[in-house]
């Protein structure tokens, strides 16, 4: 009996050893960060932006679906009559007011979803560290022009 244990732990420790021989071989999957690109899937869902026209008006036309479609109430939309001399976005109305709060926000893209002129979309952006709880809270100026991040688009 003890010589069968003693059998079956050694082929236990061989394959064991086996696999660890094998990972020998293979490059390391860490990436220098931020000198080199992250590799990240096309569907990722990362930081908020906010879309323009090409002409430069938003496309946000202050509807606040985004703000009923978002199931943890992350976003907070205040919608303002639109200039008809000077306008904003090509709607009756633009919002004025546009808030992410990234503390509350689980990424779901609902916001995206409810959206009818696609102007909230889930960006590649990851990098949201902050030391101030208030800069988590993404304002519309934040959201209008976002930072383009150091990423490469991977296969699926």
């Amino acid at each position: 009996m003890g010589f069968n244990n003693f059998l079956k732990g050694a082929i236990d420790i061989g394959k064991a050893m086996g696999v660890t021989l094998g990972h020998l071989r293979r490059r390391p999957v860490t990436v220098e960060y931020p000198t080199e690109a992250v590799p990240l899937y096309p569907r990722f869902r990362g930081k908020h932006e906010l879309r323009r026209y090409e002409n430069g008006m938003e496309r946000c036309i202050g509807c606040m679906l985004c703000e009923a479609a978002c199931p943890t109430g992350a976003i907070y939309v205040e919608a303002a009559e639109n200039d008809p001399a000077n306008p904003t976005s090509p709607g009756e109305r633009y919002a004025s007011i546009y808030e992410v709060n990234l503390l509350r926000c689980v990424f779901c893209g609902d916001c995206e979803e409810a959206c009818p002129v696609e102007a909230i979309v889930l960006g590649h952006d990851f990098a949201m560290a902050n030391y101030e709880r208030r800069d988590f809270i993404l304002t519309k100026q934040e959201l209008l022009n976002p930072g383009e991040p150091n990423i490469v688009i991977r296969p699926e």
